[in-house]
């Protein structure tokens, strides 16, 4: 195979682990079938990814989403596809909407811990000034 096509395949270690992830912990894998599977996977995800993109370009849009992926399983008839792939996608966006939530309330709790720590500080500089004595004032007087 050459290398240009080698390229466009999906990675064979991924293909061969989710293989082996199916079968029983004593079944091996040969290397042809891996290579079968690397490419009937990869012509697959581009089947898919085609309709995806038509779809968009027909909708003047750039960026192609997951909500375009499952109209694209759906329509090419893999409806078990879509439906699984639409509950992924939706527990996927409120797991990352509940790290972001997360991280936003952590952010929040550092910056009130360091204005805390800020209005502390001013505190302290503050009484550290206010033991400082007045300067003496010296008067000159010219006999």
């Amino acid at each position: 195979m050459d290398d240009d096509k080698q390229d466009q395949l999906l990675p064979i270690a991924n293909v061969g682990r989710v293989m082996k992830q199916r079968l029983p912990p004593t079944a091996r894998v040969s290397k042809e079938a891996k290579q079968r599977m690397q490419e009937c996977a990869t012509e697959f995800i581009s089947f898919v990814t085609s309709e995806a993109s038509n779809k968009c370009r027909k909708e003047n849009r750039k960026a192609l989403n997951g909500d375009d992926v499952c109209w694209a399983l759906s329509s090419l008839g893999f409806d078990d596809y879509a439906d699984t792939t639409v509950r992924y996608l939706h527990k996927y966006r409120e797991a990352e909407r509940e790290k972001a939530d997360q991280k936003k309330a952590t952010d929040t709790d550092k910056v009130n811990r360091d204005e805390e720590s800020n209005h502390t500080t001013c505190q302290a500089v503050q009484q550290q000034t206010d033991q400082i004595p007045e300067p003496t004032t010296l008067e000159f007087r010219f006999l």
